[in-house]
């Protein structure tokens, strides 16, 4: 059975990004987006939205979809955005997305790589999803970073930064050699146009002793250096879908059970319903939100 990093139910905004103080990260990150992110486009998906926090920058888009595991953190998301008729918020599995082929200008995928078990299979998704030279914003953990070479080298850990594959420092959290993601995306038929790295200063030392908005600035120096070196343990990426220009885009949402786009929204005891016409099995939409994580009505039970 397939593992999978569950937020449900967590106070993620909370634990992580405010009590933490993580506004460095937090910017990093948006500097990097503002260099590799298409500023306008009809329809973007973000994977792993969370409680929205970069849902800000997404204005130039006609439609935006935040898609989660949790549905607790789309929740979250609606409370923090507010009413905003371009938001679609969707429950949903990334190995095994909700929408139909080439539906997607842009899509975009922070802090979520690490706790994917399957990078293929979750890479070969994004790609099914994208428009013909579509773009797709990707930041992964990298394992080949300063600090990590230092504690390898000083024998304070025992995995080797330097080997290609994967390492799995705690349960359900990963970190990935560049070469071996290179490759991933290339298999994928994702051609990488652009990487930046991220988090130069991610030391605890230098988050207490120097203001966040100088470690952002400085940090936005540094970032296209990762078109030539990738040394840092953040990597974003700009990759593009190969695709033939004939691939035609099909209707947003199809059955995550049978794969059909013949889904048709009808009433229910417990809401409204996206049924499948092919298999029969029904979808809930409650409270604003599509979750096609666990069906409603299976009539294989």
């Amino acid at each position: 059975m397939r593992r999978i990093c569950d937020y449900e139910g967590s106070e993620y905004r909370r634990d992580f990004w405010e009590t933490h103080h993580r506004a460095y990260e937090d910017g990093a990150e948006r500097v990097a987006m503002s260099h590799l992110l298409p500023p306008s486009g009809q329809r973007l998906l973000e994977i792993g939205a969370g409680f929205g926090r970069l849902a800000d920058l997404y204005a130039g888009y006609q439609e935006v979809i935040l898609l989660d595991y949790a549905r607790t953190q789309l929740e979250e998301a609606q409370r923090f955005l507010g009413p905003e008729s371009r938001f679609i918020y969707v429950v949903g599995d990334v190995y095994n997305l909700p929408f139909g082929d080439n539906v997607f200008d842009t899509l975009t995928m922070v802090r979520v790589m690490h706790h994917l078990t399957e990078v293929s299979a979750a890479l070969a998704e994004i790609q099914r999803l994208l428009k013909p030279q579509g773009m797709a914003v990707i930041e992964y953990a990298n394992k080949r970073h300063l600090k990590s070479m230092a504690r390898w080298l000083l024998r304070l850990q025992s995995w080797n930064p330097f080997n290609h594959e994967p390492i799995e420092f705690v349960e359900m959290n990963f970190n990935f050699h560049p070469t071996w993601m290179k490759q991933q995306f290339g298999a994928a038929g994702l051609t990488i146009n652009q990487t930046r790295t991220l988090s130069h200063y991610r030391i605890g030392l230098l988050k207490r002793l120097i203001p966040a908005e100088w470690l952002i600035q400085m940090d936005a120096w540094a970032q296209p250096s990762g078109n030539l070196w990738q040394l840092t343990p953040s990597i974003m990426v700009q990759a593009q879908a190969n695709k033939a220009a004939t691939a035609t885009p099909s209707s947003l949402f199809r059955c995550p059970h049978c794969h059909a786009n013949q889904l048709y929204l009808t009433g229910h005891e417990t809401g409204q319903l996206f049924m499948c016409a092919n298999c029969h099995y029904g979808w809930s939409y409650r409270d604003g939100i599509y979750d096609f994580k666990t069906p409603i009505i299976n009539p294989d039970s």
